[in-house]
């Protein structure tokens, strides 16, 4: 009998020890849920959904220009689209040869004369290039607005882009997104339009002196007009283009007389054309436009001389005027025997109220990011160097916006000296009409300002007509 009871006794006590366990286990978890396993809870690497990825500048194997120097990217492809053609084409595809060659990525680039209607319709078409070069960044902010352009600044360390670009750049490179500012692409190249030019060996041997401010080239000009000749040579005949050089001329005295932030405003539509600030340099403009003894052929001529022709009276010896203000660009319409830098020099536009310092009007190229892959990112850290634009800079022509092109690379005294204005200048900013809608941009600020200096209507009506091409 109990052999017997101790064999029917053992399965029961086993059932009792299992059922105590499962109660004891349960009593830990009220929620009758499963009960934690206890290997060690996993740390999350990947982002909230709602929180946007954000990218290390710096991995342990260095930056992606590092990376790619390091030969890790070899035998990837880049494809590139811009509007380099011909000369402009070549002087790119030799700038960056020696990346190439270091890295072993081929960077495709294809430019046309149409980039501007073509990027559209690659873009809108999902065939976007890696990297797109942007001459005008009005055009740009479309994409970026529409969220198809990769934030730079995602991959790309702050603290160095903060040390090799005037603050101005980075500023201006800057676009509202779908989702707030992202850092829509790196500065590659710009020129300088802040610019007024003179007849050097006459000018010195006539005993004048280079203004430093705007009161002393307004004493300038009226001693110029004493001594019996024309200060100014301007001319805003453009064809279908004609009046963008009032464009320029309006731009760099609202830079000198308002704050950056109301010129972002105005560029933007934000501060209306009729506001006192744009009337005032229309005003100030005008000072030196309307007075028949300070312009070159008197004010009618103006409309009807051609911006191309407007350096030449410089040129010429005796000189038949003595001042124009237009962008470095300019020099290539003088013929070879007009030696720039001796003949044919530049002074810096002077400011006009010292609380705004010595603003700079630029243009230049913008290139932007569209497709993220690590090779992709190599190149763009490569064009914020200034060794991605040295051997164009040694060609003549261009500048570098980038604070490590050594100002020893530059082929002479005039390219140098406007890269000093470049690194020093207090603010810079982007050709405002080039960033305006083109409404008015290309549109009626153009047309009014032409119709203002022809006489067709006065000012209030000029800056109402030009008002009118912002989108209601």
């Amino acid at each position: 009998m109990r052999t017997y009871h101790k064999k029917r006794m053992v399965p029961i006590v086993i059932m009792l020890l299992l059922f105590t366990m499962m109660m004891s286990a349960c009593s830990g978890n009220s929620n009758n849920e499963a009960v934690p396993t206890k290997e060690p809870a996993k740390v999350e690497t990947e982002p909230k959904a709602t929180e946007p990825a954000v990218t290390e500048p710096v991995t342990s194997e260095g930056t992606f220009l590092e990376q790619a120097l390091a030969g890790k990217f070899k035998g990837t492809k880049v494809s590139m689209f811009g509007p380099f053609v011909d000369a402009d084409e070549q002087k790119f595809s030799a700038s960056i040869k020696d990346f190439e060659d270091k890295t072993g990525i081929d960077i495709q680039y294809e430019g046309s004369k149409e980039f501007e209607a073509t990027i559209s319709i690659r873009v809108d078409g999902g065939n976007a290039p890696d990297i797109a070069d942007f001459p005008q960044p009005g055009l740009l902010s479309t994409f970026v607005k529409q969220g198809k352009v990769i934030d730079v600044s995602s991959f790309i360390d702050k603290a160095y882009l903060e040390k090799n670009y005037n603050k101005s750049w980075l500023d201006m490179a800057n676009i509202d997104g779908a989702n707030g500012k992202i850092m829509a692409g790196v500065w590659t190249r710009s020129s300088v339009k802040s610019l007024v030019w003179y007849p050097k060996k006459q000018f010195e041997e006539a005993g004048y002196k280079v203004p430093q401010t705007w009161d002393e080239m307004m004493a300038l000009t009226k001693q110029i007009a004493d001594d019996g000749d024309p200060a100014w040579s301007i001319g805003i005949e453009s064809g279908a283009a004609t009046g963008w050089p009032v464009t320029d001329w309006i731009e760099d005295i609202m830079l000198r007389t308002t704050t950056p932030e109301n010129y972002d405003k105005w560029v933007k539509g934000e501060l209306p054309f009729d506001s006192p600030e744009v009337k005032n340099a229309f005003k100030i403009m005008s000072d030196i436009w309307f007075n028949e003894d300070y312009v070159y052929g008197g004010v009618k001529s103006i409309v009807t001389t051609a911006f191309s022709d407007a350096l030449n009276p410089l040129a010429q010896n005796p000189a038949k005027a003595w001042l124009h203000r237009q962008a470095s660009f300019i020099t290539s319409n003088l013929t070879s025997a007009t030696k720039v830098g001796e003949d044919i020099d530049f002074f810096y536009l002077p400011p006009i109220d010292p609380q705004y310092g010595k603003p700079l009007l630029v243009a230049g190229d913008i290139y932007s990011m569209f497709n993220d892959r690590p090779e992709v990112r190599a190149v763009m850290e490569f064009f914020t160097t200034g060794e991605s634009i040295k051997t164009w800079v040694q060609s003549g022509g261009v500048i570098a916006p980038m604070n490590d092109a050594d100002l020893s690379w530059y082929s002479n005294d005039v390219d140098r000296r406007m890269a000093e204005l470049v690194q020093s200048a207090s603010t810079l900013r982007f050709d405002g009409s080039d960033l305006m809608v083109g409404s008015v941009g290309a549109g009626t600020f153009w047309k009014g300002s032409t119709d203002y200096i022809s006489g067709t209507v006065d000012l209030e009506g000029a800056l109402k007509e030009i008002q009118a091409g912002f989108p209601k």
